[in-house]
């Protein structure tokens, strides 16, 4: 991201993309530090709880990629590099677990190095970020099957 970050989080779905299936197209990082021994997660707004990066690719991001990297800044407050495509990843959760609010999504995710941690982002009255181990996160990310399979497709160090 070039020049001055954007201190604002975006909102709404109206730039949203959709797939083919209606399904909304969401990508998200696995945030590991430079020696891949940890990685990054953040409080879920949602349910409390601890998840990675993740939002709806929008309309005027080129990539998933880009798109994945914008909400590591708005939601971890952290420049980070694209290393390896990890792929898509289908949603699991039951019909009766979706919501209007949470539809059906299908997420794409990549692996990225943090090269900057910044003291103020845009989420930072509504989250925290903690460095953590790959146990400490399996056990963290384990409600949420989605994002464990990022971590383990991740090439963060498992000892």
């Amino acid at each position: 991201m070039a020049g001055k970050m954007n201190m604002e989080s975006r909102t709404g779905r109206d730039n949203q993309r959709f797939g083919t299936k209606g399904e909304r197209l969401v990508a998200g990082v696995v945030p590991l530090s430079a020696d891949k021994t940890r990685v990054l997660l953040i409080q879920s707004t949602r349910r409390g709880g601890w998840v990675l990066p993740k939002g709806g690719w929008e309309l005027d991001e080129e990539t998933a990629a880009e798109a994945a990297c914008r909400e590591a800044w708005e939601e971890a407050g952290v420049i980070c590099t694209v290393e390896a495509d990890l792929g898509h990843i289908a949603d699991t959760r039951p019909t009766s677990a979706l919501t209007q609010n949470a539809p059906k999504a299908s997420y794409q995710f990549f692996e990225c190095i943090v090269q900057e941690e910044k003291p103020e982002w845009p989420e930072m009255g509504k989250r925290k970020r903690q460095w953590v181990s790959y146990a400490e996160a399996v056990k963290a990310l384990d409600p949420r099957p989605e994002l464990l399979e990022a971590l383990k497709l991740s090439s963060i160090k498992r000892s």
